[in-house]
């Protein structure tokens, strides 16, 4: 009966409580984080740069948010890797989209009746 296993093991399977805290922290913050931009474009009572500044704020803010409360990402040691991985996908992401958006202009303006 080797193959059964320790009771000891079974203990060591918990979710420790700094995951949990970080989760329910997490979760309050993107709900507010939600509920900001929301409540501003709803209730009209901006003009829509202010409007624009806080929607485009809210979302970086809600994106470090998941990266550190839901994906723990952040630069101890063993998950460096993680975070140069991420940087490195995210200045691709950019370079794809800055690019698309500019071909697109470039043709746009370049095909246009003057």
């Amino acid at each position: 009966m080797n193959h059964v296993l320790n009771k000891s093991k079974c203990n060591d399977i918990s979710l420790p409580h700094k995951n949990i805290k970080s989760y329910i922290i997490g979760f309050f913050l993107s709900v507010i984080l939600t509920v900001i931009p929301f409540w501003i474009v709803i209730a009209k009572n901006t003009s829509y740069h202010i409007a624009i500044s806080v929607v485009v704020g809210c979302a970086i803010i809600q994106i470090l948010v998941h990266l550190f409360c839901f994906l723990h990402l952040d630069n101890k040691s063993e998950e460096g890797w993680n975070l140069i991985s991420l940087i490195f996908a995210s200045l691709i992401i950019l370079i794809i989209v800055t690019g698309s958006i500019w071909i697109m202009w470039n043709l746009n303006y370049n095909m246009m009746i003057r």
